[in-house]
Order: C-alpha cells, then sequence, then structure tokens
C-alpha cells in the first residue's frame, strides 16, 4: 500500500496523475515497468524499490552519460531517487528480438548496427564511475554456479566445481587483459530497439545500462552473440565478431581466445543466476533457457586455450539434462538463501 501511495504522489508531481497505466515486460530483477499514455504523450514509469537492492540514480548517471555522447539512452523526465522511481521517455516497442521474430530478414541489418554501436562506444574511456569487470570479479560471478547450479540438481559440492573461479581469474590474467572498455552487460535483443529515424549509434535505442561496468571489449559482443534467450546463427555471430574485429583493427588471434573466455564466463555465470532465479526467487520459466546456455559453454570451451577450464567443468559440473531441471523445478522457491 505504501509502494502505490508514492507511485500516485510521483506521478502527481511529475504531472502523469491522469495517465492510463499499462505494464510493460520486465526482466530478472526486482524492477517493474509501466507505459503510461495520456493526451500529451507516452511515458515508462521505472519503479525500481531501494529495499531491494535497485538503484535509480545508476541507471539515471548512466543514461545521462550515454545521451551526452550521442546514444539513445532514454531522457530522464523525471526522478525521485530516494523513493526509487524515474518517468522515463518511451522509446517504443520495436526490440531487436521482436523484430526479428516477425521478419527475420532484419536479423543482419539490426545486429549490425548493434556491433557498429559497440565499436563507436569503445572509442570512450569508460566513465571514472563504473567499476571494473576485472579478473577477480568474473571469478567471483562464477561462485554463484556451484553455489547454486549443484545443489539445484541435488549434486554435491566438488573440488573441481570449486576450483572453476579461480581458473577463471587465472585465465583472465592470461588472455582477456589489457585496456577496458564500457560495458553495458545485459546488451542483447530483448534490451534493444530499433529507431530507424535517428543516425548512426542512435539507431539502436538502450534500455538495461544501470550495471554498467568497464570490461574487455569482448565482453558485450558475447553478450550479444551467444544470447540466452534467442539463437543467433553460428554463421551470423562469426560475421559480427569480423566485423567488429575490422572495424577496430584488434589482434584477431588476441580477440577470439578472450571471446571465448568471456563467452565461458558468462555462460558459467547465468546457469548459476537461472538456477538461483528458479530455487529463491520461483521463477522456473529461466529453466527453459539453460540448454542453449549449456550449448554455447561446450562451444567455447572448445576453444584451444581453454583445454584446462574445459575438463575442469566436464569433471566438475553435470549437464542440465531435463531430469536434472526437473529437479531444480521441483525446488522452485524453497530455498529462502543459500
Amino acid at each position: 500500500m505504501k509502494r502505490m501511495e508514492q507511485e500516485t504522489r510521483f506521478l502527481s508531481d511529475a504531472g502523469w496523475a491522469n495517465a492510463a497505466r499499462k505494464p510493460l515486460a520486465g526482466d530478472a530483477s526486482a524492477r517493474r515497468y509501466l507505459r503510461l499514455t495520456m493526451a500529451g504523450g507516452r511515458a515508462v514509469l521505472m519503479d525500481a524499490p531501494p529495499d531491494h537492492g535497485e538503484s535509480t540514480e545508476r541507471f539515471a548517471r548512466m543514461a545521462h552519460w550515454l545521451r551526452q555522447r550521442g546514444y539513445s539512452a532514454p531522457d530522464i523526465l523525471a526522478a525521485d531517487h530516494r523513493a526509487g522511481y524515474l518517468l522515463l521517455e518511451d522509446l517504443g516497442d520495436d526490440l531487436f528480438a521482436r523484430l526479428v521474430q516477425a521478419d527475420p530478414v532484419m536479423e543482419a541489418t539490426l545486429y549490425a548496427a548493434a556491433v557498429d554501436l559497440l565499436v563507436n562506444l569503445h572509442r570512450h574511456s569508460p566513465p571514472d564511475f563504473v567499476a571494473p569487470l576485472d579478473g577477480s570479479a568474473l571469478a567471483e560471478l562464477v561462485t554463484l554456479t556451484p553455489k547454486w547450479y549443484l545443489p539445484g540438481i541435488r549434486a554435491e559440492m566438488n573440488e573441481d566445481a570449486g576450483a572453476l573461479p579461480r581458473l577463471i581469474a587465472e585465465l583472465s590474467s592470461q588472455i582477456a587483459d589489457g585496456a577496458m572498455v564500457t560495458s553495458l552487460r545485459d546488451f542483447h535483443a530483448e534490451n534493444l530497439i530499433w529507431l530507424p529515424e535517428r543516425k548512426g549509434p542512435a539507431r539502436v535505442g538502450l534500455l538495461d545500462f544501470q550495471d554498467a561496468v568497464a570490461a574487455h571489449p569482448a565482453y558485450d559482443l558475447v553478450s550479444l552473440l551467444q544470447d540466452a534467450r534467442r539463437d543467433v546463427p553460428p554463421a551470423l555471430e562469426r560475421a559480427m565478431l569480423d566485423r567488429y574485429i575490422d572495424a577496430t583493427g584488434v589482434e584477431a588471434e588476441c580477440f577470439h581466445p578472450a571471446y571465448a573466455l568471456l563467452g565461458a564466463q558468462r555462460a558459467l555465470r547465468i546457469i548459476g543466476v537461472f538456477a538461483r532465479l528458479t530455487l529463491h526467487f520461483g521463477k522456473p520459466h529461466y529453466l527453459a533457457y539453460m540448454g542453449r546456455v549449456w550449448g554455447y559453454l561446450q562451444r567455447n570451451l572448445a576453444h584451444p586455450a581453454l583445454t584446462t577450464l574445459n575438463a575442469t567443468v566436464r569433471e566438475g559440473l553435470p549437464e542440465p539434462t531435463p531430469d536434472r531441471l526437473q529437479r531444480i523445478e521441483e525446488q522452485c522457491g524453497h530455498y529462502p538463501t543459500l
């Protein structure tokens, strides 16, 4: 009740008290989104409860940085950071994922535009307010996997699974070290909006960037081209990877192993995150993506630079077979914490 009163007060102060409200699809976070419509136009309400660990300040600060550099982050129309509300410019409904589903011919054009945006973005030094996603941070994110996935499938913790974070940190220092760029982190087809009336990188609308970090240039490419929620054709992935390498002039023989490592790290993390979302937050629909993510993991681990990591994963993490996923689903929402 208190939250609804805060929302009503915020919208009233912003001049949108009489707007019609329609829920928009959310994400894995505690954030909630509403489309507001009234005679004066449309806007989007972001409800990001601070008591659930959300921060509208992070979103607003990154949106301002992006907009200053000509990127299509939504304009902030009103803000109450203390209560956790933002009123945002409505960038529309033309999500990349939705457009490709309706017209597969558009896929190459949209993905090329997304890659070109990354090329442009990586020419800017990262803002000084984002944290580095370095080897130790990448390793810490992988601790989620044995912590949540193994109990979910009712498997015991083992030495190989426990060694995964250390291996990720070591490999990162060996093959994914060097200059960092701005990474938006959740850079994929369900967070990108097509704005063809705009020019250059501004044609790609950006929705989810509050968790931006400074990371290796391959990180957002992996997020885009190894999408947990949809299949990206391998030929398109290769073409877009080549597009980025050609446009930036990075050395392919160094970039490819880093891309494989970050792809493996991200897949491992996602397996842990999806298990946690089911076991702790009661969101079993994420289990439907596990098979795709496991496939990405195996593809990345096949790179010769990841031989040790490949062997460790094979020994330490059982494949998410249907019966093992069923075990996780049977425990949906049963783990208050681990």
